[in-house]
């Protein structure tokens, strides 16, 4: 299930492809800024945050095929980062579980980054249930921290040590399937 899955840079020629994932309906509807974005200002954020060395942008892909994007925020040896994800909108069923797991492979493994984190609003059940499964303990929560459209949100607060990611549990499950 995961052996053909990698984690390669975005790079410019990604530019489009991502943008149009970001700002389809069922990927911008759970982002905590959900104006849809123009090439401009997608352009201007990727030459702005791709100087940052504490940044990553990531495409994760299945046999050469991306599946969608990672950025992981904060990256230093040792360092507690955020990440932030989505899988591009057609992408077949359990994409998302391949997405999670090369990315915090790469987080842990080949980062070194001892503690990821990821927050998501209170409508967003998939993304609650993605954190869960990838082994994520629930944090906390901010109540009514983020204002989008016409009301606040609740965020929902996750937290993964290097210590607890344990990755041959979704390669054994898959024996089975």
């Amino acid at each position: 299930m995961f052996e053909n899955c990698s984690i390669r840079p975005m790079s410019v020629d990604d530019l489009a492809t991502v943008l149009h994932w970001r700002n389809h309906p069922d990927v911008r509807r759970f982002m905590l800024n959900q104006h849809e974005i123009g090439m401009n200002e997608h352009q201007a954020w990727f030459d702005s945050v791709s100087l940052d060395e504490t940044r990553k942008l990531l495409i994760v892909q299945e046999a050469q095929i991306p599946l969608g994007f990672v950025q992981i925020r904060n990256v230093s040896l040792g360092s507690v980062a955020d990440w932030g994800f989505y899988i591009r909108p057609d992408a077949p069923l359990g994409s998302g579980q391949k997405l999670g797991w090369a990315a915090l492979e790469y987080a842990f493994g080949k980062l070194g980054i001892h503690k990821i984190c990821g927050q998501c609003i209170e409508s967003n059940h998939a993304s609650i249930a993605f954190h869960k499964k990838l082994g994520f303990q629930q944090e906390g929560l901010f109540g009514e921290k983020k204002f989008i459209g016409n009301k606040y949100h609740t965020l929902f607060c996750f937290g993964l040590m290097r210590t607890e990611w344990q990755p041959e549990r979704f390669k054994q499950k898959d024996k089975y399937e």
